[in-house]
């Protein structure tokens, strides 16, 4: 296997990784588990609300500074950083 394609593997393997857990948040946190969830309160809001409005859009942002973080690791261990 080459460099190049290393290096794409943990790259789409990263994009996965971003997709599960936004997935669970939105979708699990926001959606399935929602009832349960609903019975435990913080700061007065009921958890699953709160993922339902907040949560997810909260966790996509801590996603693109993670996945950036992870990224620019990445392009270093290669050498395809930018110049």
């Amino acid at each position: 296997m080459d460099e190049n394609s290393s290096y794409w593997q943990e790259n789409l393997r990263l994009i996965f990784i971003c997709l599960i857990i936004w997935f669970v948040v939105s979708f699990g946190f926001g959606l399935l588990l929602v009832e349960p969830l609903n019975n435990i309160r913080i700061g007065g809001y009921k958890l699953g609300f709160w993922f339902a409005q907040q949560g997810s859009i909260y966790t996509f942002v801590a996603l693109v500074f993670w996945y950036t973080k992870k990224m620019n690791a990445l392009d270093k261990k290669y050498d395809v950083g930018e110049e």
